[in-house]
């Protein structure tokens, strides 16, 4: 019998006979196996988790013969080694399979017989006899191996050692356990993150883990002490939230947890140390010591992740042997105590992945909380092999759901729907099976996909149409790439696969950290934390307030112990707020703290598209999916109350016409408004008034955006005409200005029951939040009459659906001619996934408004604008506006000190041309200087362009510029870098260098932007062949724009050689030929 067959249509009986654990025999275990890391004797002998006396604890409950079905062989891969991949021997090895060869022993058993390599060069080779011959590996895979090499030959079989492919993608126990009787879910699951679903038994088992885990962390089981625990829970904020999510009351769940108090405290007398009757069952003598809750771990050498619910120190002894202590997981289950597959399965797996953190616990323990029973799980090798096999399998469905026909991408085939209807009605997933089901039936018609094989692929599924599926799986492939971009980049896997030393070199980390001070209890679950440097001679770089991070040890054995924000950065030291407590560490741990870039992802992305193709009635998708043109009102009678006439008319007032058309717009509509901001048009200020507008006519209005500034850049506005408000987010990320209005700070205030966070959820009119705020408990009831989306153009289409879902109407607010969607991966932008929803809805041009008169630039600025994409329709808001200049007033005595002294006249021509107000517009051209690029791995860079800003920006503070009223801009990081290395000292401080993107809807007095690219090639990079971004860079300066570049380069893109063009033809505008050395000629001018 096969092992999918036996887990389908064996019988219970079998199972648990199959899964019975009867105790006998095993040697004690030393302290200082306890407390020792496994040692490496040389890099190619490699720890194996150890056996030894447990093996008769239990037979393999995974029987050799019960494997997964053999996986189709994947096509070959190009034996050329991308850049992106990292190869490496030792603990963390990671091999390149060159060759794949399936053999038959003589046995007749079917092995792999592996070519790899751990060198980028693939002269040293390596090979691995693979006896299991299931696993899925292919040519171009990157396998991770354990066990033991010998003369360069590696035998993984089922006596020992592991092989496991993509180790770098890190796959949780409980996706693993999912797996078991459904492939297809795991993989669904890794897909479409968000949809773990939730209800009141998942609630209520969350709230009894709690409840556990405070009373083992602070060792105190007695039942008056864990009522208090309980109640303490029910009043705990987040619980509060998913209470009012799933329309509970808080004596609802009092009643469901008041059932499992008192087998908790019983629990205890049975296995706490320190209770007089422990020590009386089977195995177990007592629980010594809980080391943890929710321990975190990141295991890259078996490519597995999870949160153990307990980590606890137990003394194990058997009849006739002396009692030996390990350190062991308890997995917490609240649910019928089954001891099924899946239970043990996790537990299975908490047992390896502890052991590549500490000595191999061997053992681990199901606790069931309702009876209070306890039931060991053995993990010995056979068991671990067979789950790492079904990892590896889950792996390569997830690690090549791309490929490639006709050369074109599309999605891979899903593993197939189980016949299991039992399985399938619970399962979360079932939306995202049946749709992609019906796309792929679709797609490839001729394909063997089963026809029906549950019923609820077409009740899921039967009210989308082609285009509805058409759209779902355009998205699909597109996320997709994007992912793997994301991934290929880096990701998490350069925490491991990357010494701190060399993290730092790229940025994105600060190794070498101790803990310093005190750790401070900030909220439940948050705890600041100062790190310094170990050696103060090293100046932080790399990190930014407000960074994600993950914390590791520094030789990242001890990976991903806890995850937070930079909150403050010195410069000896880095502040945190972070999940978990450190201080526990020895006070010589040294860390390193890492930018999590694996956070976010695109599970909001595709969470947002599931539920567009939800079966319930939306006119989101067919707004959006079928473009069903917007409707409109007649006449605004029927819409504004009597009531509120005056109060808008007022409001009206202080528009221009454009603005007051956007009004309008807004009111009379019935689905939605889109409202172009061109550059300096008031985007904010329209917003502002919209929503002051909305307010005095009684709409309730969702106000969002895709970055916390974006927001709180309306809120500010919003708070000075006193209309109330609430704020959703995290308070790190929110303006200090707007913290008072936020959620956290009105719940500060004493909020303890449902009716009460019922009461703040509804009493505002206004809501705002960012576009991935929206899994927030308050969308779970509430629904407005309007959502206004601002910089709706820079969204991706996915993301900017999230708040439409609850709203009647929408505004979305920006401008396709300046940024768009960031997206990295180059055929998904081909395709189209830099098109916003904005942009697609666009073409409904009943539903547009466009803010064409602006009160930014003056008009020489604003001409640049015009020519590249607005074909003049932009315009001066006044005349004043039109004619504003940069004011300089010691501009003659800087001018007079060049000339003492700087000999030749053409070396301080140029300073004058770049400082003359009258000229708005300067184009200082390096070719002559000349003004190479660098391109190094950590990116491009132009270090004479730097020195020249350096230059510029001393020159402009002198002749009585303020420091704030300067921004520099470049395309590239490491330019960045090498200005700011150039501007230190407080003369600087107020100063901006940043990208176009972080400028966009911001503007300086005078702005300097640095085109860096300076080639005989003329190799622009995709980043300066954007009109967009290129728009964004000289519509933000107010009164004096100064650009720096090679005219020569630049020259050879269309929309770099219409705006040069437009320098040298205009005569308020000033293109200048820098002369040669010009870098080199001016003094040292000190400020």
């Amino acid at each position: 019998m096969s092992y999918s067959s036996w887990i389908q249509n064996g019988s219970t009986e079998d199972k648990e006979t199959f899964l019975n654990c009867p105790i006998t025999k095993k040697r004690p275990l030393s302290t200082a196996d306890l407390q020792a890391k496994d040692k490496i004797v040389d890099e190619k002998t490699l720890p194996v988790p150890f056996e030894d006396d447990f093996t008769d604890l239990i037979d393999d409950w995974f029987d050799d013969g019960m494997d997964q079905k053999s996986e189709a062989p994947k096509p070959k891969k190009n034996k050329c080694i991308p850049e992106h991949v990292i190869l490496a021997s030792g603990v963390h090895n990671r091999y390149w399979v060159l060759d794949v060869r399936d053999i038959t022993s003589s046995r007749s058993c079917t092995e792999k017989h592996l070519t790899i390599t751990c060198s980028k060069t693939t002269l040293s080779r390596e090979t691995c006899i693979l006896k299991d011959g299931c696993t899925p590996v292919a040519v171009g895979d990157v396998i991770h191996l354990e066990g033991r090499c010998v003369s360069g030959l590696w035998t993984i079989d089922r006596d020992s050692g592991f092989l496991v492919l993509l180790p770098d993608l890190l796959i949780s126990g409980t996706s693993i356990a999912n797996s078991i009787r459904c492939m297809r879910r795991g993989v669904l699951g890794e897909m479409f993150k968000a949809f773990d679903g939730g209800s009141k038994q998942m609630l209520n088992g969350t709230i009894v883990h709690d409840i556990f885990q405070k009373a083992a962390m602070s060792s105190d089981f007695s039942l008056e002490r864990i009522k208090t625990f309980a109640a303490e829970a029910l009043r705990n904020p987040n619980y509060l939230g998913q209470m009012y999510s799933l329309k509970l009351t808080q004596a609802d769940m009092k009643q469901e947890v008041e059932e499992y108090l008192p087998s908790l405290s019983e629990w205890s007398k049975h296995y706490l140390h320190t209770s007089p009757q422990a020590g009386q069952k089977q195995l177990i003598e007592n629980m010594v010591d809980f080391a943890d809750i929710e321990e975190n771990i990141w295991c890259p050498r078996f490519g597995l992740k999870g949160k153990i619910d307990v980590t606890a120190g137990v003394r194990i002894h058997r009849r006739g042997r002396k009692p030996t202590e390990r350190i062991v997981p308890l997995e917490l289950k609240t649910g019928k105590e089954s001891n099924s597959i899946e239970h043990r399965s996790q537990v299975i797996l908490y047992t390896l992945m502890s052991s590549a953190r500490r000595c191999d616990p061997e053992v681990g323990f199901l606790v069931y909380l309702k009876t209070g029973s306890l039931h060991p799980v053995v993990g010995n090798h056979m068991d671990r092999r067979e789950l790492i096999k079904i990892r590896n399998s889950l792996a390569h469905h997830i690690g090549n759901n791309l490929i490639k026909v006709d050369g074109r991408s599309q999605m891979a085939p899903l593993p197939a729907i189980v016949s299991d209807q039992q399985a399938c009605k619970y399962c979360p997933q079932k939306r995202n099976c049946a749709v992609y089901n019906r796309y792929s039936v679709e797609r490839d018609p001729m394909e063997n996909y089963s026809e029906d094989p549950q019923a609820f692929v077409q009740s899921e599924s039967e009210h989308l149409n082609h285009v509805h599926l058409q759209y779902f799986s355009h998205w699909l492939l597109l996320c997709t790439l994007e992912a793997l971009t994301m991934e290929n980049k880096g990701g998490r896997r350069n925490i491991w696969l990357q010494t701190a030393q060399q993290r730092e070199k790229s940025g994105g980390c600060a190794g070498n950290m101790q803990l310093a001070g005190d750790v401070i209890v900030l909220s439940d679950g948050v705890y600041k934390h100062i790190f310094v440097r170990k050696e103060s001679d090293q100046t932080l770089t790399g990190l930014i307030v407000g960074d994600r991070i993950v914390v590791s040890d520094q030789d990242s054995v001890l990976i991903g112990l806890a995850m937070g924000y930079v909150t403050e950065i010195t410069v000896s030291g880095v502040t945190c707020s972070l999940d978990k407590n450190l201080s526990k560490y020895s006070s010589n741990t040294v860390f390193r703290l890492d930018q999590d870039e694996g956070a976010g992802g695109l599970g909001t992305h595709l969470g947002n598209l599931s539920m567009l193709m939800e079966n319930t009635p939306t006119r989101v998708l067919t707004l959006i999916v079928e473009f069903r043109p917007p409707q409109f009102i007649d006449s605004l009678s029927s819409v504004l109350p009597r009531d509120a006439k005056d109060t808008v008319a007022n409001i009206l007032k202080g528009l221009n016409k454009p603005q007051k058309q956007a009004m309008k717009k807004v009111l009379l509509s019935k689905d939605y408004t889109l409202i172009v901001g061109m550059p300096g048009t008031g985007k904010t200020t329209t917003i502002c008034t919209l929503v002051r507008i909305l307010h005095a006519c009684g709409f309730s209005v969702l106000l969002t955006s895709y970055t916390h500034s974006a927001v709180d850049n309306i809120l500010l506005k919003l708070k000075r005409f006193k209309i109330g408000f609430l704020r959703l987010g995290r308070s790190q990320k929110v303006h200090h200005d707007i913290l008072p209005f936020t959620e956290e700070s009105c719940r500060a205030k004493g909020i303890q029951t449902l009716e009460e966070l019922e009461q703040l959820y509804n009493k505002e009119l206004i809501v705002a939040t960012t576009c991935m705020g929206v899994k927030h408990p308050i969308f779970s009831r509430r629904r407005f009459d309007f959502c206004i989306v601002d910089e709706a153009s820079q969204i991706s289409q996915p993301v900017c659906l999230g708040p439409l879902f609850y709203a009647q109407r929408f505004v979305l607010v920006g401008d396709h001619q300046q940024l768009p969607p960031i997206v990295q991966n180059a055929e998904a932008r081909t395709l189209g996934m830099d098109e916003s929803l904005f942009k697609r809805l666009e073409h409904h041009s009943d539903a547009v408004v466009q803010l064409n008169v602006q009160y930014r630039m003056n008009s020489a600025i604003m001409s640049l604008s015009n020519v590249l994409m607005y074909e003049g329709r932009l315009e001066c808001g006044s005349e004043r506006m039109a004619s504003a200049v940069l004011q300089l007033p010691g501009r003659a005595q800087v001018e007079k000190e060049l000339d003492l002294f700087v000999c030749q006249p053409q070396y301080s021509a140029w300073v004058q041309a770049a400082l003359e107000p009258n000229s708005p517009v300067c184009f200082l051209d390096t070719s002559e200087v000349p003004a190479p690029e660098t391109v190094e791995k950590s990116g491009i860079s132009n270090n004479t362009e730097a020195i020249l800003v350096q230059a510029i920006v001393t020159l402009l503070l002198k002749a009585g510029c303020r420091a704030s009223d300067i921004g520099v801009i470049a395309p590239y990081r490491q330019q960045l870098k090498a200005i700011s290395s150039l501007l230190q000292g407080d003369a600087f401080k107020a100063l901006e260098v940043n990208t176009v993107d972080k400028y966009q809807g911001r503007d300086k007095s005078v702005i300097i932007v640095s085109f860096v690219r300076s080639n005989p090639e003329g190799n622009l990079g995709e980043l300066l062949q954007d009109w967009r971004r290129l728009n964004v860079a000289i519509t933000r300066a107010k009164h004096k724009l100064l650009m720096l570049g090679s005219a020569s380069t630049l020259r050879r893109y269309a929309p770099l050689e219409k705006l040069l063009c437009h320098l040298q033809q205009e005569d308020m505008i000033s293109f200048t030929t820098l002369p040669a050395a010009a870098h080199e000629a001016l003094p040292g001018i000190p400020l």
